[in-house]
């Protein structure tokens, strides 16, 4: 599986961004699809998982109830929607994507198949 990200910028806070995660390659609908975010200096961490089917949500608690994670199976992506951002948000954004990845193991960065490239957020006050 490939992917790639994109939707990354500068924005004020309180602003909003949505990030997009394409993928390519064998049938991502049935990939478990997720973000991590690195800031500068700071170890990878989670940021939010959706199941392949749509139906199960899961968020770090520093972002629930400001960000949302979507997905299109028919077009084989994965949303990422960023309100009220802060400037600890800032951070390079990654997609990852899994198969076999169990509900108890999505937090952490090491139990993920694949990863995107990363994509930019910073956040200014």
């Amino acid at each position: 599986v490939q992917l790639q990200a994109s939707g990354g910028g500068l924005v004020q806070a309180g602003g909003s961004l949505r990030l997009s995660c394409v993928s390519s390659g064998r049938t991502s609908s049935r990939y478990f699809m997720g973000w991590f975010r690195q800031a500068p200096g700071k170890e990878r961490e989670f940021v939010a998982a959706i199941r392949f089917d749509g139906g199960s949500t899961y968020y770090a608690d520093s972002v629930k109830g400001r960000f949302t994670i979507s997905r299109e199976n028919a077009k084989n992506t994965v949303y990422l929607q960023m309100n009220n951002l802060q400037p600890e948000d800032t951070a390079v954004y990654y997609c990852v994507a899994d198969q076999t990845i169990i509900t108890g193991a999505l937090r952490q960065s090491d139990n993920w198949d694949y990863w995107g490239q990363g994509t930019l957020v910073t956040v200014s006050s």
